[in-house]
């Protein structure tokens, strides 16, 4: 719900309603997991300040969930990835990390305390950095997702004919990420970082 929701943010909109897609296994789960997840659904559209105003659910192998969140824009201000300019500053507003600790939490090597923390990061809203974002002149904005920063990043540059400098040391990191085996544990966007740092080469990382 937080991810389909940040979408609407990244464009510099305001959302006003959702939709929930739900696949779920009634034959294999109970249906008060499924409640569960509608709950964390309706939860997180109230923090949002908008209703969630029905949905589709079908028989699936596996349980699946989605969103279909509708927002508002002038038309004028609708912002995209592909308008960052020279001399402009990178802000994150989460930390990274949430892609290999999942994948060690699929593979058991992740406490709780840290699987906490990034439930935290992934389940929170963007709502408080989009509605900072409408008192400055922000150029480009998206959300970093399945493709790391580093896909997601190479999209803005490309799309923006600019390069980029990162600082490793100013990055922030979800507490607890290299006391994992991060090597064992890359998620699919970031094994694709070869194709990335290749199409990428000619900015600056």
């Amino acid at each position: 719900a937080a991810n389909a929701i940040s979408d609407i943010y990244a464009m510099g909109a305001t959302p006003i309603f959702a939709l929930n897609v739900v696949g779920f296994p009634e034959n294999k789960l109970p249906q008060k997991v499924l409640k569960q997840i509608l709950k964390g659904a309706s939860d997180k559209a109230t923090e949002a300040g908008i209703e969630i105003l029905g949905g589709h659910t079908v028989k699936d192998e596996e349980p699946k969930f989605g969103m279909t969140v509708t927002g508002t824009i002038h038309p004028d201000k609708i912002m995209d990835n592909a308008g960052a300019k020279p001399g402009d500053v990178l802000i994150l507003t989460k930390p990274l990390g949430s892609g290999i600790i999942t994948t060690g939490i699929k593979n058991g090597v992740v406490n709780n305390d840290i699987e906490k923390r990034a439930i935290a990061v992934m389940s929170g809203l963007n709502k408080t950095a989009a509605e900072i974002m409408q008192d400055f002149p922000v150029n480009a904005c998206t959300d970093v997702t399945g493709f790391g920063l580093l896909g997601h990043l190479g999209e803005m540059t490309l799309g923006s004919k600019v390069n980029c400098v990162i600082n490793f040391n100013n990055l922030p990191f979800i507490k607890g990420l290299f006391g994992l085996p991060v090597a064992d544990l890359i998620s699919g966007g970031t094994k694709n970082k070869k194709r990335v740092y290749c199409k990428m080469q000619r900015g600056r990382y």
